[in-house]
């Protein structure tokens, strides 16, 4: 008998177990472009409609945060309340993180997507 001994091989019926196997080599499609990674095509920030926040109190958001206008504010608020959403930014993807952020902390529903 030889020095290297080694135990027989077991298969996975052997062991109570079921292992799927493929013949195969599995195939990746891989993108031929990053279309989500686009740097030159900005961020926007929408504001959606909610049943909880009052249309005072979304202008007045929208007046603290960016800056607005009452009039401009009241604009977009119209917005959100009748066609039940409003882009209220738009810029680099970490300014529309942080707006979409500064949104939630006032109680507004916010999302962001690249335009």
């Amino acid at each position: 008998m030889s020095d290297n001994w080694c135990m027989p091989a077991r298969s996975a019926t052997d062991l109570g177990t079921s292992v799927a196997s493929s013949t195969s080599p599995v195939e990746v499609d891989e993108p031929v472009h990053d279309t989500d990674l686009d740097l030159d095509r900005p961020w926007v920030v929408i504001v959606w409609n909610d049943p909880i926040n009052l249309m005072d109190y979304v202008t007045f958001v929208f007046q603290k945060l960016f800056g607005y206008s009452l009039e401009k504010a009241t604009s977009l608020m119209l917005d959100v309340h009748e066609k039940g959403r409003a882009s209220v930014s738009t810029g680099a993807r970490e300014k529309a993180e942080f707006d979409v952020f500064r949104l939630h902390e006032h109680g507004l529903w916010a999302t962001m997507q690249q335009d």
